[in-house]
């Protein structure tokens, strides 16, 4: 399932599980959101399309982090004028974590946040892999197959009459 929803004035193609950089948006970090300008909703291969947006259809995301995003620099220069402007930009941007897709009616399933809880609660362990003895055979080291050797010419002087 996903869904073309607007974002911050952008548009954005998004899915469940989709970690998406959006212009940044004025909620703390782990915060929820949710975004309710859904333009066009692919269900299983049911599309709907909004007029403008699709009744009930929502986003639910988490924030993960406010970050900036890289320099761009802008030069502006006119040849033999003397003319040179140089300017920079740095875009303030938020990272989202979509939770789902949400149709009309339909609920938030919490199976995310239920795996973030396990992962808090105490430490992890390691699982481990356990081989056995009769799986492992041990091979014999393999001949090296044998390279014959072609035969050395005899150089033979010519004698000089």
């Amino acid at each position: 399932m996903y869904a073309i929803v607007e974002i911050a004035g952008q548009q954005f193609k998004v899915e469940r599980g989709n970690k998406v950089y959006v212009h940044r948006l004025e909620a703390n970090e782990g915060a929820k959101i949710e975004f309710d300008k859904v333009f066009l909703l692919d269900n299983g291969g049911k599309i709907s399309v909004g007029n403008p947006t699709v009744e009930g259809a929502k986003v639910a995301a988490t924030v993960i982090s406010h970050l900036r995003g890289d320099k761009v620099i802008i030069f502006k220069k006119k040849r033999r004028k003397g003319y040179q402007k140089w300017n920079n930009h740095r875009q303030s941007l938020t990272q989202i974590l979509i939770q789902g897709v949400l149709a009309k009616g339909d609920k938030l399933e919490s199976e995310l946040t239920a795996v973030r809880k396990v992962r808090t609660q105490g430490p992890v362990k390691k699982a481990e892999t356990v081989v056995s003895e009769a799986k492992v055979e041990k091979k014999a080291p393999a001949k090296k197959a044998a390279v014959k050797k072609a035969p050395a010419k005899k150089v033979t002087k010519k004698k000089e009459d």
